[in-house]
């Protein structure tokens, strides 16, 4: 008997099919705006039809958490930030400044895909409360993970002496927030290389022990 097991073809199809539809309404929702977008235009750029998105979907809100998602993660599995590869390997960097390296180079991954669409998530939650719903007063999940990462942090040798998880933390959140990477590389015009060198040696400086 043939116990090798063969590819899921349905399941694979369904995954590019909602790949697509994803990354249409975000095309569509950072070129137009949520509010200004249909869903048979979404269905239309993925080449799908309407009742296509209805299924997977069920509803333009859904699909817009989805998108949120997508983005933070860079796909559409569902593998919290804190289980993925990149940030586990940035914590096993056996220095602050290589995990700091590491955090900072995969943070600004997801800011080039998130920070496009933070002016899309306040205005839509401010239009429609079933969408400000989805993101419900609570810790921020963008600070459980940098907590996580200033959690590593200090068990590493070269960690700056009176360091506090929490100071780190703080520190994190504020110089790789989207607000801040939008106001330095979109209105400021900053390259991503640019700001990637200044927060990675903003933080260093700040939280890593003086050489020597």
């Amino acid at each position: 008997m043939d116990n090798v097991k063969r590819p899921d073809k349905r399941a694979e199809r369904s995954r590019r099919t909602r790949e697509k539809i994803v990354e249409a309404a975000r095309e569509l929702f950072v070129a137009r705006g949520y509010g200004a977008t249909s869903l048979q235009e979404i269905a239309d750029r993925a080449g799908v039809a309407v009742q296509t998105v209805y299924f997977v979907f069920r509803n333009k809100r859904t699909l817009f958490k989805d998108v949120v998602d997508a983005s933070i993660a860079g796909d559409t599995e569902p593998v919290a930030t804190m289980d993925r590869e990149w940030f586990r390997a940035a914590c096993a960097e056996p220095t602050a400044a290589g995990q700091l390296r590491a955090h900072v180079r995969g943070t600004r991954a997801i800011l080039g895909r998130v920070a496009p669409i933070m002016p899309l998530i306040a205005s839509a939650a401010a239009t429609d409360p079933e969408i400000a719903a989805q993101w419900p007063d609570g810790p921020d999940p963008r600070y459980t993970v940098q907590y996580a990462a200033a959690e590593a942090l200090a068990r590493k040798p070269d960690i700056r002496p009176g360091f506090s998880v929490e100071m780190a933390a703080d520190l994190l959140f504020g110089l790789l927030s989207p607000q801040l990477y939008l106001i330095l590389v979109r209105d400021r015009n900053w390259s991503p290389d640019t700001w990637e060198e200044w927060a990675r040696s903003t933080l260093t400086s700040q939280l890593c022990a003086d050489p020597g």
